[in-house]
């Protein structure tokens, strides 16, 4: 993997402006801050980040992919205030989860999530090993 940074750009912080790498697709479908039953146990917005984030990691490693092979990540918000309130919290759930990976992403408000009580979604693009499964 490699991180695409232009020559004289300030580097960014969180995220990355562009990678490039080589293997086997996986695209994760938004995640929102559910468990595997569809249950949510919080409304407090990083607790729902911290429950997406591990249901990515959880579809990754269904892969044989891990976070460290997160290209891109697109984070839909229901309220772009709330999201930067708990810049702090999030920053900090998602460096226990994802670890210090940094890929392209982007955030966006949305005017509403399919499921009303989520705050946030989350899909992810992933570049895996290209290494043969055993079927």
């Amino acid at each position: 993997m490699e991180i695409l940074q232009p020559p004289g750009w300030a580097r960014p912080r969180g995220y990355a402006n562009g990678v490039a790498a080589s293997g086997r697709l996986v695209c994760v479908s938004g995640m929102i801050g559910w468990d595997a039953e569809g249950v949510f146990h919080t409304d407090d917005f990083a607790g729902q980040v911290r429950q997406a984030l591990l249901n990515i990691v959880a579809v990754l490693k269904e892969a044989g992919a891990g976070p460290e092979h997160i290209v891109r990540m697109t984070w839909y918000v229901v309220d772009k205030n709330e999201y930067v309130a708990a810049y702090k919290e999030v920053g900090a759930v998602y460096r226990e989860i994802i670890g210090a990976h940094y890929p392209a992403m982007t955030a966006v408000q949305v005017a509403a999530l399919v499921e009303d009580r989520a705050r946030v979604e989350i899909e992810v693009t992933a570049v895996a090993p290209d290494v043969a499964r055993a079927v």
